[in-house]
């Protein structure tokens, strides 16, 4: 008996063990779209590989290369479905539906609210989900297939942008990017910037940091300055 449930227990590590290495690979394979669940395609198609996942690990019953096999068909259909919706529209319609306006200039529509069976009780949560109070305040609003609210609010209650306010509209230099992390200088990040790690030191050294262990965190903002945070205190800030 004893001897029963250590093979047991041993193939229970084994099945997990290749069971997520399993997901692993498919999850690079399928890609972020599958992962960021646009969908409710996408939604079941993850839920159902990660359950078939679980039966493998789990149900010692269930012939691992059965499931194994099931894991890497469904994976497959889900790939070749995402082929067809790029590319052919009525397919992309069909598996994925369309977002339906429930707000069009201004005007609340019951057979879009109807069409996405919703009331406008859980219509005004997602609003407030946005930091709009007032249905006043909707120019249009579509409820996407992902079960999202994209708003776009009226112009009276639109955020004033630099352009509306004559701003500085030049466009900043660089995107902010991390340049250190617990003391490594990340060179895969200084050579998409252009940067090079001289510089980098240089911008150190003018802050009397000499040694790249002490440096917990670095990152670049927009202007060029560094926001570094060392090992032995808090974020030290743009500097």
């Amino acid at each position: 008996m004893q001897g029963f449930q250590e093979v047991h227990f041993w193939e229970m590590i084994l099945r997990s063990t290749l069971s997520f290495f399993t997901i692993l690979v498919l999850a690079r394979v399928i890609g972020k779209k599958q992962l960021s669940q646009l969908t409710f395609f996408h939604y079941i198609t993850g839920i159902t590989i990660g359950s078939i996942a679980a039966n493998l690990s789990t149900q010692y019953e269930l012939d691992y290369w059965d499931g194994f096999i099931s894991l890497i068909w469904w994976a497959l259909l889900t790939l070749i479905i995402s082929y067809i919706t790029l590319k052919s529209s009525k397919a992309r319609v069909f598996f994925d539906d369309r977002p339906t306006i429930l707000i069009q200039n201004g005007v609340l529509l019951k057979n879009g609210m109807k069409k996405a069976r919703l009331h406008a009780d859980e219509l005004s949560m997602l609003l407030r989900e946005q930091g709009i109070f007032s249905f006043n305040e909707v120019l249009y609003a579509v409820f996407e297939t992902n079960g999202e609210l994209s708003v776009l609010k009226k112009p009276a209650n639109s955020f004033a942008t630099k352009q509306d306010v004559k701003g500085n509209l030049t466009p900043p230099t660089y995107m902010p990017t991390m340049l250190i992390t617990d003391g490594k200088i990340i060179h895969k990040n200084l050579k998409e910037l252009n940067l090079t790690e001289d510089w980098l030191l240089k911008e150190l050294n003018k802050y009397n940091i000499q040694n790249l262990g002490d440096v917990f965190f670095a990152q670049i903002l927009e202007n060029g300055s560094l926001y570094i945070c060392l090992n032995n205190e808090d974020g030290k800030g743009d500097h």
